[in-house]
């Protein structure tokens, strides 16, 4: 059979027709054919999202403005093509804005002569087409793409492109947002001050009571929110070890809070703290914020910094002013002569060895936690196998993630030295049976890597 535009979609269902054959609904697959229809779902409906995005593009073209009443919407009874998309897909008029959006800029176009032009990101059509990347994820690297297509050269957005559409395919949408938030960094470095000044302008903090509950709202810059986070954060993860430790987690009067309810009870606590302390501070134990920046980019006094568990960049005039204040930690590390491999002399690894792992895996290596909810761990471990406390034995592993890695069989490889490094997950073979390795740590969103 030839193939067309529909070939990709067709083949996905074929896919999922084979994992179904031979159950009646998904409780009566095996474990081999749920992983097989879960995978094909998501071909599925990533084709079918690429589908819809064209056929958007189009309604939208036959609704535009200059028909008056011919357009297509109205002449169906819907004051718009986002309207009319929605009415048929039960979803949002904003869904359908996107659609029309990732559907416009992906589309073949025509030059006033008439002639047929390649579609405005070409790299992000084929990917769409091909099924490898979802159109929530397009639209995040659309909206980036079209904001710095002015002010940037032209080849550079077309590099940029070409290498968001690699990473992002397979990665979560969380992950492209931290992956597009570190590209417009790398694209514009001028623009993050800027940014930076507009999100200063609009903090806010409102504090009211209703129903019996106090209510609080805040926005703020992300330099400001560092510490807040920070803190939070150390009292949630000290609060997680308490349970792992207690003698009978399954107690009825074991602690049982959400996620939520402790980061609320660690914001009381804090505050509580900062009222009766005499001396000003506020110690917080875990709670460290580390800014780390490029040597040239903060002797030239341009580019781009980023906060340790933060998505979005900040500018290095905040970086240097963040560093000036306490409880800040630039991330030069062994300028006091630390050693940063120990060997076999020590079993735990050292403050200075823990930044440089947090310098190289950003947080945890594979679910990409912040730094202050791991721990470092060894790869080779220190009695069984009598593994060094180095830094290309050590990595960054919230609690989860440590138990997912040694009960089930995954394997760490590091690959090159320092804090410049790459991490290396491997699945195991019922995972993978290729055991592919899938990049880890910091470098994963690192689009100049």
């Amino acid at each position: 059979m030839p193939r067309t535009r529909l070939t990709p979609l067709l083949e996905a269902i074929e896919r999922l027709g084979g994992a179904w054959a031979r159950a009646e609904n998904g409780m009566d697959l095996s474990r081999a054919d749920l992983l097989g229809a879960h995978e094909a779902v998501g071909d599925v409906q990533r084709c079918l999202d690429g589908l819809h995005a064209e056929l958007a593009a189009a309604i939208a073209h036959e609704s535009r403005a200059e028909l008056g009443p011919e357009g297509l919407a109205k002449q169906h009874g819907h004051r718009s093509a986002a309207a009319m998309i929605s009415a048929v897909t039960g979803g949002t008029t904003g869904d359908a804005k996107r659609l029309i959006t990732v559907g416009q800029a992906t589309a073949p176009r025509t030059n006033l002569l008439g002639e047929k032009l390649p579609a405005k990101y070409a790299a992000l059509a084929t990917a769409l087409a091909a099924g490898d990347i979802s159109v929530a994820a397009a639209a995040i690297i659309v909206a980036l793409l079209e904001r710095v297509r002015l002010k940037v050269d032209p080849a550079r957005v077309d590099e940029a492109e070409r290498l968001l559409v690699a990473r992002a395919a397979g990665m979560p949408l969380a992950d492209v947002g931290k992956l597009v938030a570190r590209t417009e960094a790398w694209l514009d470095p001028d623009g993050v001050a800027p940014k930076e000044r507009e999100a200063r302008d609009r903090r806010s903090l409102t504090m009211f009571e209703r129903d019996g509950s106090f209510h609080l709202n805040l926005q703020t810059d992300i330099a400001s929110s560092a510490s807040i986070k920070a803190a939070i954060q150390a009292y949630v993860s000290a609060t997680f070890q308490a349970r792992i430790t207690a003698p009978d987690p399954g107690a009825p009067d074991a602690d049982h809070r959400t996620v939520a309810m402790i980061q609320a009870d660690a914001l009381a606590v804090i505050c509580e703290h900062a009222i009766a302390c005499d001396n000003g501070g506020m110690p917080a134990t875990g709670a460290t914020v580390v800014v780390r920046v490029n040597l040239d980019d903060l002797t030239a006094g341009l580019g781009a910094a980023t906060i340790d568990g933060s998505d979005q960049p900040v500018s290095v005039s905040t970086c240097r002013r963040m560093a000036a204040g306490g409880g800040i930690i630039p991330v030069v590390l062994g300028s006091a002569g630390e050693i940063l491999d120990w060997g076999r002399e020590k079993r735990l690894f050292t403050r200075a060895q823990r930044l440089a792992l947090v310098e190289r895996d950003g947080g945890c290596a594979m679910c990409g936690l912040p730094p202050q909810m791991t721990k470092a761990h060894h790869i080779r471990w220190w009695q069984r196998d009598a593994g060094p406390t180095d830094l290309n034995n050590g990595v960054l592993l919230c609690e989860s993630c440590h138990h997912r890695i040694h009960d089930n069989g995954w394997d760490i490889r590091i690959e090159g030295v320092g804090v410049a490094a790459r991490v290396w997950l491997i699945p195991p073979p019922h995972v993978d049976p290729a055991r592919t390795p899938r990049l880890g740590g910091r470098a994963r969103y690192d689009i100049a890597a």
